[in-house]
């Protein structure tokens, strides 16, 4: 009998119905033992429905998608008394309650030097890079799209690849003849996980129409930040202007519309993963997750494995859960975990206090400005009203002043709302220790500055402390050049990896604060329903804005090396990304202005120069993750469900799931204080290559290397080493972490691989 087990995610929202009303979920079925008497899966799963007992209602309208591809089973809207039949089935591994994944809510392109002025790389002109990325799809899982931004023009575009399978769906607001072309190849919606929770039967009408259009605008975002085309003068209401484009802008851009206003359902992102695979998406984007849990309860994980067997590169956000620890979601090694940095742009403002200080912060106002006169400060110290929320302020007390606001709990935008309601002329926004110095801009609907903890605290004793506080508001405007970026963003998610330790995520870091790219025009910038301005482009922040760069980035290196894997791609990626600053310091994380650790920026931040031509690779293939799947000591008929194939037995596995040969390290001392991993790397620069190891170890462990020089003769060659990590004796590192790294070096490449220490035990 197929266990239960819950899933082990945020959930932000569960629709509660009494005992024996409907609800959504995802039954995961042993599909190699399908009766011979049905002709598909569908007929089969129709069939099981059709024989719940209990219900006289059980027939094809419970049935909400059939997954074969991403996944195996179907979705279906069921009483509790029919999911627990079902669960007593030998068909089926598990029934599972639908879960809500959320969404981890211009200049890059020049910050990671992508400007075609420059050049792109190293014997490769943007042109050529260019033409081959038109054979290129980026599937992008989200919110829809905004098909008449600029950036998704098909001028100068050549047919669309004949070997594409996807298609643009109709919808009252969408006119595939219309709306969609040689750059929008693919735009489709899924909703019925949505409409069961919003109406309570799928049949009925949804409170947002059906239609791949984007009413949110974080998809447009997110898919014109992969591949958007360049698009000349885009800017936020005067900030950050310039020409906006995407990482691959040649690239095709297919959109999967699976988050909807209570946001994005696990049935409707695996049927739009399962539909992305079988269009023949090439590169898979999802700004989204939820918490983390075992690969097999984890539908993301699930379909992320079937596409990469497809040769699909799947990349996901690692969540905007920090600076907490072990707060990262999208863990499983065969995806990219994608953390999020600063760029060197900035939008700086000040507020001038009535002692004369003057204090440096950011800001996207654009409205009018408030002049040069001081009005009154106040700042309340009630924990509601100091932090803005909602119905917290007194008109009497904040009319016709400024109000300082503390960060957190509610939406920054929506503080200065309620600010401005309550008759508030403007807003100061102070950092608490959990956000740092981390500064995000927003475009507020009143003239407001966000400013750090530190000036924040600064401003909070000045109000205290003076009889009759006062400041005025000004805005600087953009700029450039900003240093030292980039950043670690205080919000990005953190390591350790809590599903499995032995494998050090964070992958890497891209850029995601306060990135400029397109957004739908059917909601104002700051997303507020109040919030009446339009404007084709927006401004911002998170792991979401990080995750479609990397996408983009994997693109192009499938354009570059359609040869490659996902893991080769991921390892061009991993081993040559950068871990000092502009300034030449080592990375630093907005949390507290401390060094940063790869357990908040993985392997360090994207070089894609390098990328192309990254010396070695670590490949990984299907059988390769199946042995680490076996590793973990799951039951066999979760991971054939995983892999999707009967016939898995575990025979060979990994006697430790940090085997697997990733390109990054993390490492355990339990009960031994050695460890010892073997990792094998593929030749894919010149002939004759040789390369040197360099290793940077923690005072409380030794490493030794063989062969401590790795000599290639042919191109494609693949060489073993041996690494051991040996704990020193009486070393007291109990729940502490410690860093270092293995390099394999000659003139032409750094292969660099992050390495995480942890302690479990006092070893003797």
């Amino acid at each position: 009998m197929g266990s239960f087990l819950c899933f082990s995610v945020i959930v932000l929202f569960l629709v509660f119905q009494p005992c024996f009303s409907k609800k959504v979920y995802i039954v995961h079925m042993k599909n190699h033992q399908i009766p011979s008497s049905f002709a598909t899966h569908h007929d089969w799963y129709n069939a099981q429905l059709q024989s719940l007992s209990s219900s006289s209602t059980s027939d094809e309208s419970s049935l909400l998608y059939s997954y074969d591809t991403a996944y195996s089973g179907f979705a279906a809207s069921l009483d509790p008394h029919e999911a627990e039949l079902l669960r007593q089935s030998d068909d089926v591994v598990g029934v599972y309650e639908d879960t809500v994944y959320t969404l981890h809510t211009t200049r890059t392109p020049e910050f990671l030097g992508l400007n075609n002025e420059l050049g792109l790389w190293a014997g490769h002109s943007p042109q050529e890079l260019n033409n081959a990325a038109q054979d290129v799809v980026i599937g992008v899982l989200d919110t829809g799209v905004w098909p008449e931004s600029k950036s998704f023009n098909d001028f100068g575009m050549p047919n669309v690849p004949s070997r594409w399978k996807g298609e643009c769906e109709s919808g009252p607001d969408f006119d595939p003849k219309v709306h969609c072309n040689k750059k929008l190849i693919g735009a489709r919606f899924f909703s019925k996980g949505y409409q069961m929770s919003a109406s309570g039967s799928f049949t009925n009408q949804p409170r947002q129409p059906e239609s791949p259009r984007d009413q949110d605008g974080h998809g447009t975002h997110t898919s014109s930040t992969a591949a958007g085309a360049p698009v000349a003068n885009a800017s936020l209401l005067g900030y950050a202007s310039g020409v906006a484009r995407g990482m691959a802008p040649r690239a095709r851009v297919a959109t999967y519309k699976v988050c909807w206003p209570t946001g994005c359902f696990g049935s409707d992102i695996l049927a739009g993963m399962e539909r992305a695979i079988l269009d023949g998406v090439d590169v898979l984007s999802l700004s989204l997750g939820g918490g983390s849990g075992p690969y097999y309860h984890d539908t993301i994980a699930i379909g992320a494995f079937s596409a990469m067997e497809k040769g699909i590169v799947v990349s996901c956000s690692a969540g905007n859960s920090g600076p907490a620890k072990a707060s990262l979601a999208n863990t499983a090694p065969w995806i990219m975990t994608v953390g999020a940095g600063t760029i060197d742009r900035d939008f700086p403002a000040f507020a001038t206090l009535g002692n004369g200080k003057k204090i440096t912060g950011v800001s996207l106002y654009s409205g009018k400005g408030m002049g040069k006169k001081v009005v009154p400060l106040v700042y309340s110290t009630d924990s509601s009203a100091s932090l803005c929320l909602p119905g917290s302020l007194d008109p009497k007390i904040v009319r016709g002043k400024i109000v300082l606001c503390d960060r957190g709990t509610n939406a920054r935008v929506e503080k200065g709302l309620v600010v401005k309601e309550a008759g508030g002329v403007g807003m100061i926004l102070a950092n608490t220790a959990e956000s740092g110095e981390e500064l995000v801009a927003d475009s507020h609907l009143l003239p407001a500055v966000a400013v750090g903890r530190k000036l924040g605290d600064f401003i909070r004793q000045y109000v205290k402390s003076e009889k009759n506080p006062a400041a005025v508001l000004s805005f600087g405007g953009t700029v450039v050049n900003v240093k030292p970026s980039p950043v670690v963003a205080a919000f990005s998610s953190r390591g350790p990896n809590t599903v499995t330790p032995q494998i050090l995520k964070p992958d890497v870091i891209g850029p995601g604060v306060n990135i400029l790219a397109a957004w739908s025009e059917a909601i104002g910038p700051t997303g507020l329903e109040k919030d009446t301005r339009r404007t084709k482009f927006n401004i911002m922040s998170g792991t979401s804005m990080s995750c479609p760069h990397i996408s983009g980035l994997a693109a192009l290196l499938k354009a570059a090396h359609p040869e490659w894997s996902p893991s080769a791609i991921k390892s061009a990626l991993m081993t040559t990304a950068y871990v000092h600053d502009t300034t030449n310091s080592p990375l630093r994380d907005a949390e507290g202005g401390q060094l940063s650790t790869p357990f908040a920026h993985g392997s360090g931040h994207v070089d894609p120069h390098k990328a192309l031509s990254p010396g070695l690779i670590y490949d990984i293939t299907p059988e390769d993750y199946i042995k680490f799947l076996c590793s973990l000591d799951y039951e066999l008929n979760h991971i054939q469900a995983i892999v999707k194939r009967p016939n898995v037995t575990c025979a060979k596995k990994f006697a430790d799931p940090g085997q697997i040969n990733y390109p990054s390290f993390s490492v355990l001392f339990g009960k031994s204080r050695v460890v010892r991993y073997t990792r094998a790397v593929t030749n894919v620069a010149a002939a004759g290559s040789v390369y040197e190891v360099v290793v940077d170890a923690p005072p409380s462990v030794l490493v030794t290397v063989k062969p401590s020089k790795l000599v290639f003769k042919r191109v494609g060659e693949r060489l073993r080493y041996t690494v051991t990590f040996v704990s020193n004796k009486g070393v007291n590192m109990m729940r502490k972490s410690a860093f270092g790294s293995i390099s394999w070096n000659n003139a032409q490449n750094q292969v660099r691989s992050p390495v995480s220490y942890s302690w479990s035990q006092l070893l003797d």
